[in-house]
This record gives C-alpha cells, sequence and structure tokens, in this order.
C-alpha cells in the first residue's frame, strides 16, 4: 500500500511505501529508498446532514453523507438515502439554524433543502390562437430539450418557441437547449 508523505532526504512530497502501520506510519521514499516515521492522515468520519427532498407534490425526510469540513453550495447534487432508496436531487436551500444561506460547510448545516432530479415532470404551454393548452410529461432528469425542435406530448405535436429555466432565465434562440431538471416550463405552438 503507498500513501503520500513528506520525504526529509528529498525535500519534497512523494509517493512511498508503507512499511508499517501503527500510531504513525513507517514508509520508505519511492524515490531515494529512505526510511522513515510519519504521522498517520486520519479521514474524519462522514456525517448525515437532515435532507428533504421535493418530489412534485410531496415530501419526505432523507439523509446526504458528507464530511463535515465538505462545502455545500446551491445547486449541487448530491445522491440522498431515503431508507432503502437512493434519490438524485440538487440542492434548493441551505438552512444552518435560524439563517439561510447560500454555501456552507456541513457541520453548520440544520437541513439541506432539495428536489428530486432523476425523475421531473415537464410542463409544456402550447399557444394555439386565443388558446393556451396546458400539458404535462414525467421524463428522466436528463432528457434533453431543444429550442425549435418538434415534440409529442399526448396528442399534441409541437415546436418549441422557447424555454423558461428554474434559476430564471429564458432560451429562446433556435438550438438553446437544456437538460429537463433545469426547466420551468416549455412554451410552444401546434403543428
Amino acid at each position: 500500500m503507498n500513501t503520500e508523505a513528506w520525504c526529509p532526504t528529498c525535500r519534497d512530497m512523494l509517493e512511498c511505501e508503507i512499511l508499517a502501520d501503527s500510531r504513525d506510519l513507517l514508509v520508505r521514499c519511492g524515490q531515494c529508498g529512505t526510511v522513515f516515521h510519519t504521522p498517520r492522515h486520519e479521514e474524519p468520519e462522514p456525517i448525515t446532514v437532515k435532507t428533504i427532498v421535493s418530489e412534485e407534490g410531496a415530501s419526505r425526510v432523507c439523509g446526504i453523507e458528507l464530511f463535515p469540513d465538505e462545502l455545500c453550495e446551491l445547486g449541487d447534487h448530491h445522491v440522498a438515502g431515503c431508507g432503502e432508496d437512493y434519490i438524485g436531487v440538487e440542492i434548493t436551500g441551505i438552512e444552518a439554524g435560524p439563517k439561510r444561506l447560500k454555501k456552507a460547510p456541513a457541520k453548520d448545516i440544520s437541513a439541506l433543502w432539495t428536489r428530486k432530479i432523476e425523475e421531473v415532470v415537464v410542463r409544456f404551454s402550447v399557444h394555439e390562437g386565443w388558446k393556451t393548452i396546458p400539458l404535462e410529461a414525467g421524463v428522466a432528469g436528463d432528457t434533453m430539450y431543444e429550442v425549435g425542435a418538434v415534440y409529442t406530448v399526448g396528442k399534441w405535436k409541437f415546436r418549441v418557441a422557447q424555454i423558461k429555466l428554474r434559476d430564471g432565465g429564458v432560451l429562446r434562440k433556435e438550438g438553446y437547449r437544456t437538460v429537463a431538471s433545469r426547466i420551468r416550463r416549455v412554451y410552444g405552438y401546434p403543428l
């Protein structure tokens, strides 16, 4: 087994072979062959952060395992453990005591607010003259949608005119595309 350690002879961090493992490590430098003791690098134990997962109309409490000093930010993607299930989620809110933050280390977080991104419901508004037809489709979160492309939902076949994103942006130029998990609504007109 190997580890990276500061070699006193080479005066550099190098790959070293572990010879003995006790309170500290006895290692041999991979470059010069010097044998020396080095302190053991302890990995901190991961903690489980309370996570509320929103799934299209319902929410449930789950957990995400993080290292105490690991930084969480809005928009990060993680895997939440919900009993026997594991769900891909995106962080939408970070609660640290009474405060809502944009980023924080895991040890300071009291709850993460997330939304499921593996399977999402995409909402469509198809404009036919003065009438707007609202449609929905359950799709995989990584399904691509493109402005100008033709899609069929139920009995409606339509061309996408623009895509409204969850972060407030709008895609209008033909050929611009995004994944379903980033979409708030797709607007189109029937063919």
